[in-house]
């Protein structure tokens, strides 16, 4: 999701929940996104991941093709961007994991998959945002100067 404001772009990410992302900032933060199965269409999986990511539906409207980045570890992510923006009275929500918490304790904790979301100027989202994942900006941006370009 992205918004324009003072003059400039904002994007939307989120931020992993559980305790290994506790203290973590630059780099951490990521798009909404999750596991497709065979098959699925990628961009009805994006609209379920940000609705369980983020508690809020995506925006009815176009959907910019961002394409694809292979993360570190390996895994693929497909991206789109939508125009949009959350209510005023905007709470955020994520679905949630089960893990052993504390390692080798023997009980079962859980966790929000995502713990927070925050918009961010494309400068910001830059540091925040899971290194792989930044090639998503620079085309977002591209996409959108393209339109300006021609209208």
């Amino acid at each position: 999701m992205f918004r324009k404001r003072n003059g400039g772009l904002e994007i939307l990410l989120v931020h992993p929940g559980g305790p290994f992302f506790r203290n973590k900032d630059e780099g951490a933060w990521t798009i909404p996104k999750g596991e497709a199965a065979e098959n699925e269409d990628l961009l009805e999986r994006a609209k379920i991941e940000f609705e369980e990511e983020v508690g809020a539906k995506p925006a009815a409207g176009e959907f910019i093709r961002l394409g694809q980045v292979k993360q570190k570890g390996g895994k693929m992510v497909h991206a789109w961007a939508f125009e949009g923006d959350l209510p005023e009275n905007f709470k955020h929500t994520s679905n949630t994991f089960e893990m052993e918490w504390p390692p080798r304790s023997g009980q079962m904790a859980r966790f929000p998959e995502m713990d927070r979301a925050e918009f961010f100027s494309i400068k910001e989202a830059k540091q925040k945002i899971n290194p792989a994942q930044t090639v998503f900006l620079d085309r977002l941006n591209e996409a959108l100067k393209s339109r300006n370009r021609s209208t």
